[in-house]
């Protein structure tokens, strides 16, 4: 028997049913069987859904039973329980997440900041069955002689017509970060709206949260246009859109920190 066909069957194994492995892939359930029976091989992209859901990588798949079986039960993920669940959360209807793939320039307010507008830039692109999250933040400060430039990679997630975003910075000190978007409304495609979570640069390193708000800028823009517009702007500056100017204005867009008494 070929090792795919029957290393996928030990994997499918491990769960409910085949019926549930397919839906949360979000494949069809003809079309998987055929796999299964050795009937047809899945694409490259279809493999790497399938790898991801069990938390391993498509060449894993071709190793042998007795390899395969302690891959399953060891995954790369780390092998802690509870891992490999929460990283089957991503990307989630990746379909429905499809749609929202492109650049965009993001707007939040900070605590580093205060009064002003952090404008960055972030990229939604896929790879291996993943929705991949890369942002760049570019702070000049004349002012406060503060030059920044930040970083950052992640994952995204589609569930609930909810977008759910997960990074990290890439340095030596590394940082999470967690934000969580609404989708466009039925007539409107531009503007991503919703929540960011992360850690204040320059106070004390509190955590806050904030709202955030992206703003679509198309599949090919010009980046070295797009990087120009980064860095920190007053509310009234001409360079901020109208509805991202409202929506942070907002008397309810007050930022969230936790105090240092606590």
């Amino acid at each position: 028997m070929d090792a795919l066909v029957e290393n996928l069957r030990t994997a499918c194994a491990t769960q409910r049913s085949i019926s549930q492995v397919c839906r949360e892939i979000g494949i069809n359930r003809q079309q998987f069987n055929r796999y299964i029976n050795g009937e047809a091989k899945p694409s490259a992209h279809n493999l790497a859904r399938i790898a991801t859901f069990f938390g391993l990588t498509p060449a894993d798949f071709q190793l042998p039973g007795r390899s395969f079986g302690q891959k399953l039960r060891r995954p790369s993920l780390g092998g802690a329980e509870g891992v490999v669940d929460v990283f089957q959360g991503f990307p989630g209807d990746i379909a429905a997440l499809r749609r929202h793939v492109g650049y965009y320039q993001t707007y939040h307010l900070s605590p580093s900041w205060p009064g002003l507008v952090v404008c960055s830039y972030s990229r939604l692109y896929e790879e291996e069955g993943l929705i991949r999250v890369r942002s760049v933040e570019r702070i000049r400060d004349a002012e406060r002689e503060i030059l920044q430039f930040s970083k950052y990679v992640g994952l995204a997630a589609f569930w609930r017509n909810r977008i759910f975003i997960t990074e990290r910075n890439i340095g030596r000190n590394t940082m999470l970060s967690q934000t969580i978007l609404m989708p466009f409304e039925a007539h409107q495609r531009v503007y991503l709206r919703g929540t960011t979570m992360g850690v204040s640069w320059r106070k004390e390193n509190l955590p806050y949260a904030s709202r955030m708000i992206w703003r679509s800028i198309g599949r090919e823009p010009d980046i070295r246009q797009v990087l120009s517009r980064c860095g920190v702007l007053p509310l009234g500056s001409r360079h901020l859109p109208p509805t991202v100017r409202a929506f942070l204005e907002d008397p309810s867009a007050e930022i969230l920190t936790v105090p240092t008494e606590y």
